[in-house]
């Protein structure tokens, strides 16, 4: 049982039956890696807004702290989208946001740059996560999609279990009345 099940008994009112036990996750392995990479972005974004010196330092990017926070944010948001029910759409923006980095960190890659390695180190690990990324919102998106078969049409059904002729035929059909005759034996049975 996972920590939020637990912590879900807790805050459940008196009269609420109790989670016992889970069961299987209907959670596919694109859904894990969505899943990872938008807690992933949530963790990152926090860091670059609260931390951004520690980034530009390392990178020998001094100056760009305000970049690396206004990146925190971009961060943060496509991490929420990540998490939430429409999750291709963070993983795109993610993929988006790193196109960003990528252009972000050449720019430190010049000769002038002591933290030239540093920068090159910083661009490798983003080109992975790119890849990540892009092969979650690859498979989020086959998964989560309605496919492009042939449409169902239902014009022909009509809800009632023996057609819409046989309804029709009930509802003309003379209702059924019983004769005198009829009723006074089904009393006579009765008694």
């Amino acid at each position: 049982m996972t920590y939020i099940t637990k912590l879900s008994n807790y805050v459940r009112s008196e009269g609420d039956p109790k989670v016992l036990r889970s069961g299987p996750s209907s959670l596919g392995t694109s859904d894990q890696l969505a899943r990872a990479l938008g807690w992933f972005s949530l963790g990152l974004g926090i860091a670059e807004i609260v931390a951004p010196q520690r980034f530009t330092r390392a990178l020998g990017m001094e100056g760009s702290e305000g970049l690396v926070r206004a990146y925190g944010a971009r961060e943060i948001a496509a991490g929420m989208m990540t998490l939430s029910p429409d999750k291709t759409m963070g993983l795109w923006s993610r993929v988006a946001g790193d196109g960003l980095d990528i252009v972000t960190l050449l720019g430190g890659l010049h000769r002038d740059n002591p933290k030239r390695a540093n920068v090159a180190a910083a661009l490798s690990v983003v080109l992975g996560v790119t890849v990540l990324d892009f092969i979650g919102a690859k498979a989020t998106a086959a998964r989560h999609t309605r496919g492009n078969g042939p449409h169902r049409l239902y014009s022909d059904r009509s809800g009632f279990p023996k057609g819409l002729e046989a309804a029709r035929r009930l509802r003309r059909s003379p209702p059924i009345v019983p004769s005198a005759s009829t009723a006074t034996a089904a009393l006579r049975s009765a008694q």
